[in-house]
């Protein structure tokens, strides 16, 4: 996806965990979409800053969707990918994408990969990989309008 694209709908999702949402849903609200996958080290590194921004930053409006994006034949297993998102606490919407549609929609190639809209639900920055997660928190901040912490 390019910068200032219109975040796709969720085609294709094989089951929604925590509530399913739609684009409509999200109008008028920041969104952070994260995509992970349960065989990946890195995405699990992840998911407590993900959990952290989704709580604090609800009051400002901030809208949280997992995408869970296997990997491998073996990351489809659903008991699972359902264990992994009740052990990191992941109780914002999650998506299980097993046939890959709404990564196709994405153009995603990565996990974790961290897609962050406006209100408008246009893009306004792409991240992958852990060590991404301080650039993506900076235009978080200031997509929601508030001072960077120290």
């Amino acid at each position: 996806m390019r910068l200032r694209e219109e975040l796709p709908d969720f085609p294709g999702i094989t089951e929604w965990v925590n509530g399913q949402v739609t684009k409509a849903d999200l109008q008028g609200s920041p969104v952070l979409v994260h995509f992970w996958s349960v065989s990946c080290y890195m995405c699990k590194e992840s998911l407590p800053n993900i959990n952290e921004w989704r709580d604090k930053y609800a009051a400002n409006g901030l809208k949280v969707i997992g995408v869970h994006m296997p990997r491998s034949e073996k990351d489809t297993d659903m008991e699972a990918i359902k264990a992994a998102i009740a052990e990191y606490e992941l109780t914002h919407p999650v998506a299980i994408d097993n046939e890959m549609k709404t990564v196709d929609a994405f153009q995603n190639e990565y996990v974790p990969a961290f897609y962050l809209f406006d209100e408008n639900l246009q893009l306004r920055h792409f991240q992958a990989g852990e060590k991404g997660l301080n650039l993506v928190k900076k235009r978080l901040f200031r997509i929601l309008g508030i001072e960077e912490e120290s």
